[in-house]
């Protein structure tokens, strides 16, 4: 009997000491399957922290709607980096955003990135030409079919001090005619007043870039596309100089200091320009959703809008022969004087 209780005893006791083992097994393992969900989610969060951010400032138009893919992608989280997007409709906004840090980089007309380089004492870099000429003569009213039919007559236009300007007097030069004498030119704020004064028929023949020449003929039946000035560039030019309007340009601090990420961004934007090319009515979309235009406004005139991509070596030989045209036509065009090599960002 006293064997039989001693048995069961030893017995009870072993069913205990299993039970003990099992329950701490089961404990150690819940806390280390938590662990392992809180490092992997410390790891995601961690990922996501290493990113740098960069701060782009956009301008409504066609340097816009080369970015919108990359837009969408950094929406997405599918970029290298977090990309920070601000969109403007003037060239003055971007400029005091840039210079004073508020973004790192900013779409630009080339003059005013060359002229922005002489203020600052170097401190803006040029990284990239994004647009070609997207200048237009739109009439309506008036029969317009060489640049020779100007003479005696009014343009409105805007875009005075920058690229709109020096390119129209420019052409008029190249074909004997003097601005202000013989052709009167009136400049107003914006593109948008632009289209308004040719619609009300106040104005007769202006001068507007995409994707207001686009806007303006969808909206009058009358007006009519009468001159392509890249075209009447070429000619005056005489395949000198390419036509080269806009362009990103960078804090050079920042360039400095963040070469590999500005150059994954560079990456990123050259992408985005060629996925517009290509792929006119999904970038409408995607321009309606971050730049407010309608979306069959912009696949309509992205054709016409010259998207592009050139950076290094590239991008300085194509730019300066235009650069110098300007500058003979008025110094103060590109600050004072022609850009040295520090302007031109090398990756």
């Amino acid at each position: 009997m006293q064997l039989t209780k001693k048995i069961s005893a030893l017995a009870l006791a072993v069913v205990m000491a299993l039970s003990a083992v099992g329950c701490g097994s089961s404990a150690s393992s819940a806390p280390s399957s938590a662990n392992a969900a809180i490092s992997s989610s410390e790891a995601a969060s961690a990922a996501s922290a290493e990113k740098a951010t960069v701060k782009v400032g956009m301008l409504k138009g066609p340097t816009g709607l080369g970015m919108v893919k990359l837009m969408q992608d950094a929406n997405a989280k599918e970029t290298a980096e977090n990309y920070k997007f601000t969109v403007d409709t003037q060239p003055n906004a971007a400029v005091a955003k840039l210079t004073s840090g508020e973004v790192d980089i900013a779409a630009l007309p080339t003059n005013l990135a060359a002229t922005l380089y002489q203020k600052t004492s170097g401190k803006v870099q040029m990284v990239a030409i994004n647009t070609l000429g997207v200048l237009s003569i739109v009439t309506n009213g008036e029969k317009v079919s060489a640049i020779r039919d100007l003479k005696g007559k009014t343009i409105y236009s805007s875009g005075k001090g920058a690229v709109p300007e020096y390119v129209l007097n420019y052409i008029l030069k190249q074909n004997g005619l003097v601005p202000g004498k013989d052709v009167k030119v009136v400049y107003v704020s914006e593109h948008a007043e632009t289209v308004t004064k040719l619609l009300s028929g106040q104005a007769k023949i202006v001068v507007l870039p995409e994707p207001f020449v686009t806007q303006a003929l969808a909206k009058c039946k009358t007006a009519k596309l009468a001159l392509n000035l890249t075209d009447e560039w070429n000619k005056a030019a005489k395949g000198g100089s390419v036509l080269s309007m806009g362009c990103l340009a960078v804090r050079k601090a920042f360039a400095e200091q963040h070469k590999d990420t500005l150059n994954k961004f560079l990456q990123g934007y050259q992408e985005s320009t060629k996925y517009a090319n290509a792929n006119a009515v999904q970038t409408g979309k995607l321009a309606e959703k971050y730049l407010g235009m309608p979306a069959s406004v912009a696949a309509k005139t992205i054709p016409n809008c010259s998207i592009t991509y050139m950076d290094g070596k590239e991008m300085k030989e194509k730019i300066q022969p235009f650069f110098e045209i300007l500058f003979q036509q008025n110094p103060k065009s590109v600050g004072g004087k022609l850009p040295d090599d520090g302007f031109y960002y090398k990756k």
